[in-house]
């Protein structure tokens, strides 16, 4: 499993005042509660994709603890979110990257075909409102076709077959297994250069032999994916930037 949902149910989203230096003035970060039956204490978490702090209860787990974990890490929340990528919307004259190359968003309302990749741009037709969503369908397909072709190269190469790929919005995990074969990614990995969406996909692959972290799981997946250290690498320093674009 690369990580990036527990059983958590949403509680409330809000906008609170933190005090990350006394001698400054308040700052305003948006706080998301959810509780979580798994949860066996308080915490919180940076959720790139929000721009906001999630802060996990237990069942029983009160507000009063969950602020008092908010106030004693104030500044390094802040720090956190201010280190935040500008959210990338999918718009007009917009970038999206396809690949992990940019590409600009090109609105073409007479044209037909949905969305395309014409060079360095991604035309997008029909009307301007259902833009948005085009886009994001255009780039889960996409996901999906050049996550197959991969699987498929590296099952074949082992000798082992998936049940089935599934593509999904995770926040927190860039790709899973489950034990009835069944292989779940992100679909934000098209966002990714091709090599670290390839990295993904062969880690995948490797739990359907090995289904755990094991010595020989590594070494298994360090012989099909060779640029391992470099694309876990690239998916810490880049990866929370890919859940800000589309938002």
């Amino acid at each position: 499993m690369v990580r990036v949902h527990s059983m958590a149910e949403p509680l409330l989203r809000e906008t609170l005042s933190l005090l990350p230096d006394p001698l400054a003035p308040p700052e305003q970060v948006a706080v998301v509660w959810q509780r979580s039956v798994r949860a066996r204490r308080v915490s919180l978490r940076i959720d790139a994709a929000e721009g906001a702090v999630l802060i996990t209860l237990p069942p029983r787990g009160s507000r009063k603890s969950g602020l008092t974990l908010l106030q004693a890490h104030a500044r390094w929340i802040t720090q956190r979110l201010r280190a935040l990528a500008p959210a990338q919307p999918f718009e007009p004259g917009g970038v999206v990257p396809i690949g992990g190359l940019p590409h600009l968003i090109i609105h073409a309302p007479e044209e037909r075909g949905g969305a395309f990749l014409h060079g360095q741009t991604l035309v997008v037709t029909g009307a301007a409102e259902f833009l948005p969503r085009r886009v994001a369908d255009f780039c889960r397909a996409e996901a999906g076709r050049r996550l197959s072709q991969r699987v498929a190269h590296h099952a074949a190469r082992i000798g082992v077959a998936p049940r089935t790929i599934r593509l999904k919005d995770t926040r927190s995990r860039w790709g899973s297994c489950a034990p009835d074969r069944t292989l779940a990614f992100s679909w934000r990995l098209v966002l990714a250069p091709d090599w670290v969406l390839d990295y993904v996909a062969a880690h995948e692959v490797a739990h359907l032999r090995h289904m755990n972290h094991g010595p020989d799981f590594w070494a298994l997946l360090t012989e099909m994916s060779p640029h391992r250290a470099v694309a876990e690498t690239w998916l810490k320093r880049h990866g929370p930037g890919l859940l800000r674009v589309g938002v």
